[in-house]
């Protein structure tokens, strides 16, 4: 296969990531649930598409990450107690996943960056985990969370201050929106679960999306690298 045509391949299929991504935003936001049964897993599933024709390694860990978004993607449709403490754990195995291949690329030098970085992360996650109303069989879940995503969002701010490269700043905008999905999440689950919030869903529908497509992005670009 020429390297033009693949070009060509990954240029479509980036279109239609982004095409469906409007459908879902949109199923979301008029709570279409039969568009967003067939919307929502396409997302990880084109870019799973999308790195095997970019990625020369093909690393099998992106492709588990992937696979638990879709699993927690489909869990986190129904608005049930049972389908969202199932979509936690997946969510929190797709987490780690996440933080193991963050790992492999990224090589912290001083962990000195990285402990102030994460401290303030810590506060603000533990702040609205104590004052949400979380149920019982999810409550370790979601404090493993709020640490991982507290150390994630350390590793990411500490890695692009002590060195700004592009692999880096991709990182850094990807663990951003991430934490920004989780904050917005966490809120409409837990936090504001009396008022029924629908209006969170779209937001959380964009930032999973802009999210996912920046990781895949610092993905590419640190195996080029």
């Amino acid at each position: 296969m020429s390297i033009v045509f693949e070009n060509k391949i990954v240029k479509y299929l980036t279109i239609i990531y982004f095409f469906n991504a409007i459908i879902e935003v949109l199923a979301e936001l008029y709570s279409c649930e039969f568009i967003i049964f067939i919307s929502k897993p396409l997302i990880p599933i084109l870019l799973m598409v999308l790195y095997f024709y970019t990625s020369k390694s093909k690393g099998k860990l992106f492709y588990l990450i992937m696979f638990f978004s879709l699993l927690t993607n489909l869990l986190f449709i129904p608005n049930t107690s049972d389908s969202l403490f199932y979509g936690v754990i997946t969510y929190t195995i797709h987490r780690i996943f996440l933080l193991i291949l963050i790992f492999k690329i990224v090589k912290i030098k001083d962990f000195i960056p990285l402990f102030i970085a994460t401290i303030p992360l810590g506060f603000i996650f533990f702040y609205l985990f104590a004052a949400s109303d979380i149920p019982e069989n999810s409550y370790y879940l979601i404090f493993f969370h709020n640490l991982m995503a507290a150390f994630l969002g350390g590793v990411a701010i500490s890695s692009y201050v002590m060195d700004d490269i592009k692999q880096n700043s991709f990182l850094l905008i990807s663990v951003l929106l991430f934490l920004g999905l989780q904050l917005v999440i966490y809120i409409e689950k837990y936090y504001l679960v009396e008022s029924h919030s629908y209006a969170l869903r779209p937001l959380a529908m964009i930032l999973n999306i802009l999210a996912f497509y920046v990781f895949y992005r610092f993905v590419i670009i640190s195996e080029k690298n």
